[in-house]
């Protein structure tokens, strides 16, 4: 399933292809396309849905369960991590004071109730 709109971006695939496993260059059998199958992985944890309504255009439900199953206990999923993480996207992360509201009290005004019991 080739869709137009990538979750991953052409920058974080080339950061990541070195760590997955199954790549031609690697000892053994060769998996799959890698990029689609870590479209599907996305894919599952952004809706939550069951491995079974995974939609075929991404290959077979449990075969993509059991690559994950792998790459987890391989530590694939770690490696690429790590990887990702020196590069950190703080775009959203930012806190301008500007668009932060704090409340009176933290301002150093006198607080309490007006009314008196």
């Amino acid at each position: 399933m080739r869709k137009e709109r990538f979750v991953i971006t052409d920058r974080q695939w080339e950061l990541m292809e070195p760590h997955c496993m199954g790549k031609k260059s690697d000892p053994g059998r060769t998996g799959g396309d890698g990029r689609l199958f870590l479209e599907a992985v996305l894919w599952k944890a952004r809706t939550g849905s069951p491995w079974r309504d995974l939609p075929p255009g991404f290959g077979n439900w449990n075969s993509i369960f059991v690559r994950f199953r792998y790459w987890v206990e391989a530590g694939v999923f770690q490696r690429i991590f790590d990887a990702l993480s020196d590069e950190p996207d703080m775009e959203f992360a930012m806190i301008d004071g500007t668009i932060v509201k704090v409340h009176r009290h933290g301002q150093g005004a006198r607080g309490g109730l007006k009314a008196k019991p």
